[in-house]
């Protein structure tokens, strides 16, 4: 333990205290707000980190929430700073947020470094925003606490629950299948999303506050509580005491999010039947800690965590309202027992197993117990082979187990409106066999690596009664995706990995219980093609989109910019104050 810090040892102090012309500035500055010495005189400066807009219906309620965070450093002797951030709308953002994880990353990293800053609490939920903020707050390295924006409310149509994505992709078939009207599309789209919070199917938003609850990073039980929930507002209370005890402690995040940590979010992350998009920010997570993990780790860990979260999508029933009141991560922590290390600290101070607690589960359907699990093995798997020498994801908890080894002939789009034009054609030449390929569509391809992953079922099998076939790209899809899609290949066929090689007709297999993927294609053909192929023009001639096209790294290292990664170089001085 750290001996508690003195006010003169706060970063805040250099900006705050010295005589001379400059900390006047700041003083009489901050007077101009109408605060006065007694407001943070003896103090820590803590930022509030706000990714509310406009254009974020997931941080919709975020105005109100920064008022409950002050009151709780208020409380505690603190001086909060509200600091606006990018808001990376799943909704709006295009060609994907994901283009722009990293910028929210770096803004993080660089708001707090060049403030007068103690302690942070970063306020996140939709999809990119928790790793963004995580990351970008690991590297600057103080004392930070992270405020899940929590799940919406249950949808609801015509009496049926709706859960969001999972529900938006089954009905969207049926509607291209003419089984529904579409005023009973309408009705789906008025009723899918009725309140502030991010989606309350197990997709990214509550696969990736998980996994900051699992790494240590927010209050015990925050990731589980429904953003319209009264426990939402006394949590942010507690977020803004809680980060005022941590400045005094010292409590960094480089004692909390050590190896056994990471491993300890991995396990609850296939638990719970996560997002495969949890793998690309769970590494990306790590290696900015300057922890070292891989795919094979991931795997590894999968092998032996059964899925114990019933929830949409890998669940066919209730979504995380239900989970919630069934007791939430701490239960389902609880359920997983010696699996994760109970000595890791979090920002608590205090252990995980002490977070933990007596934690009840109260409904055993919603919250399996090890030896009735949802899924025998974790939410994702990592396949690898001469179609991905470095990696490919696919989750078969939320596919037909009749696709867990498969053969059949490529069908192979190289864009979008490619694709759009095979599964929008009712008389094109398939069967249930063929597997479906997009591919030019990952970090660099996309660009940005956009969620396309889950590549629409064509008209011409939908037509037959079939909702599934094998697909496969180097994109992402969303968490709240379901289905037979191998994503996130690497490396991506825009650089040249094998993917690019891939033709119409070749035999693709897949072996998930060996974990193979494969083109049947013999290595002399493969270097022919290989000899033949151009790369292809690139995405951008300027601006943020050249930076990010001239420095992202692959699906497999987690697509963050070479030059973040901790290894890059030693860690960023002070800013200098003259």
């Amino acid at each position: 333990m750290k001996p508690k810090k003195t006010y003169d040892q706060l970063r805040s102090a250099r900006w705050m205290v010295p005589d001379d012309f400059r900390s006047f500035g700041h003083r009489s500055r901050t007077m101009q707000m109408g605060f006065g010495p007694e407001d943070w005189e003896g103090k820590p400066f803590i930022a509030i980190i706000n990714t509310w807009s406009d254009a974020q219906p997931c941080h919709m309620h975020f105005k109100d929430r920064a008022e409950w965070v002050k009151r709780g450093v208020l409380q505690a002797g603190g001086f909060p700073m509200e600091l606006p951030a990018l808001s990376l709308s799943e909704s709006y953002v295009k060609p994907t947020t994901m283009l722009y994880r990293n910028m929210l990353a770096m803004e993080t990293e660089e708001l707090i470094r060049s403030h007068p800053v103690d302690g942070v609490v970063l306020m996140g939920g939709c999809d990119k925003t928790t790793p963004a903020l995580i990351m970008g707050a690991l590297s600057m390295g103080l004392p930070f606490i992270y405020l899940p924006a929590g799940p919406m409310l249950r949808g609801n149509y015509a009496g049926a629950v709706l859960g969001s994505g999972t529900d938006s992709f089954k009905y969207w078939d049926e509607r291209r299948a003419g089984t529904i009207t579409k005023e009973q599309w309408q009705g789906v789209e008025g009723g899918i999303a009725r309140s502030y919070g991010h989606c309350m199917t197990m997709g990214t938003a509550s696969t990736m506050t998980a996994i900051a609850e699992g790494l240590g990073l927010t209050l015990p039980g925050a990731s589980s509580i429904p953003a319209p929930d009264a426990n939402h507002q006394r949590m942010a209370a507690s977020c803004g005491r809680r980060v005022v005890e941590m400045v005094w402690e010292d409590l960094t995040p480089d004692q909390i999010v050590t190896h056994n940590a990471v491993n300890n979010a991995v396990t609850v992350a296939m638990a719970t039947g996560c997002s495969t998009n949890a793998i690309i920010h769970l590494i990306a997570i790590a290696r900015r800690a300057g922890i070292p993990l891989e795919l094979d780790d991931l795997d590894r860990i999968g092998r032996t965590t059964p899925v114990i979260a019933n929830i949409r999508p890998s669940g066919t029933t209730y979504l995380m309202e239900d989970f919630f009141y069934a007791g939430g991560l701490r239960a389902l922590m609880q359920r997983l027992g010696g699996k994760l290390d109970h000595s890791a600290i979090t920002v608590t101070g205090k252990t995980l197993g002490d977070g933990i607690g007596d934690a009840k589960v109260y409904d055993d359907d919603v919250i399996r117990s090890l030896d009735n699990p949802l899924y025998h093995e974790g939410s994702l798997a990592v396949l690898k082979g001469n179609l991905a020498p470095d990696g490919a994801v696919i989750k078969p908890a939320a596919c037909d187990p009749k696709f867990h080894t498969h053969r059949g002939p490529a069908l192979v789009a190289d864009s979008y409106p490619e694709l759009k034009a095979i599964i929008d054609d009712e008389d094109y030449d398939m069967t249930p066999d063929t597997v479906l390929v997009l591919r030019n569509a990952g970090p660099q391809g996309g660009p940005g690596m956009p969620e396309w992953g889950m590549l629409p079922m064509p008209k011409a099998l939908l037509k037959q009664g079939h909702r599934d076939m094998v697909r496969l790209s180097d994109a992402r899809m969303s968490g709240t995706s379901y289905g037979a899609c191998i994503l996130h290949v690497a490396p991506e066929s825009y650089v040249g990995g094998p993917l690019a090689l891939l033709q119409n007709g070749d035999i693709v297999s897949l072996d998930i219980p060996n974990r193979k993927l494969e083109m049947e294609v013999d290595d002399d053909e493969l270097a022919r093609r290989r000899d033949a192929w151009t790369p292809p023009k690139p995405r951008y001639d300027r601006g943020y989109g050249w930076m990010f096209s001239r420095h992202i790294e692959q699906a497999n290292l987690g697509c963050d910019f070479d030059f973040l990664k901790s290894e890059f170089g030693p860690n960023v001085d002070e800013p200098v104050i003259y």
